[in-house]
């Protein structure tokens, strides 16, 4: 079998399909092995699996940039805060979208304006 990636299109769904053949050299790897462990898997977990390795390659995507690009620490709180804003990868997979209950998204939807980033 073809060694397959997850990729999020710009109209927010996903598709599984084959690895382009160049990625630029300076982003983070995502994670590899996922492939592999299809084979003696339940689908359900590997979905799950691959889920999770997505999360953490998108963070780790999210912070190279915001390294890249200088972000100070009060820049890369609010990254951060704005990713926890949303539901994980693996979340939406597994049903397990929680609802928003800590001061951060209290505070972030309290109904201000946000400037655009």
């Amino acid at each position: 079998k073809e060694n397959l990636c997850l990729y999020g299109l710009p109209n927010e769904t996903w598709e599984v399909n084959l690895p382009v053949e160049e990625v630029p050299p300076e982003l983070p790897e995502p994670a590899l092995g996922i492939n592999f462990a299809r084979d003696g898997m339940q689908e359900k977990d590997w979905l799950s699996l691959v889920a999770v390795h997505s999360d953490s390659w998108l963070l780790a995507v999210a912070f190279y940039f915001g390294a890249r690009f200088s972000f100070g620490k009060n820049e890369r709180k609010r990254l951060f805060r704005m990713i926890n804003e949303l539901p994980t990868i693996f979340e939406v997979v597994t049903g397990n979208v929680k609802q928003p209950t800590d001061q951060y998204a209290n505070h972030n939807s309290s109904g201000k304006s946000k400037s655009s980033a």
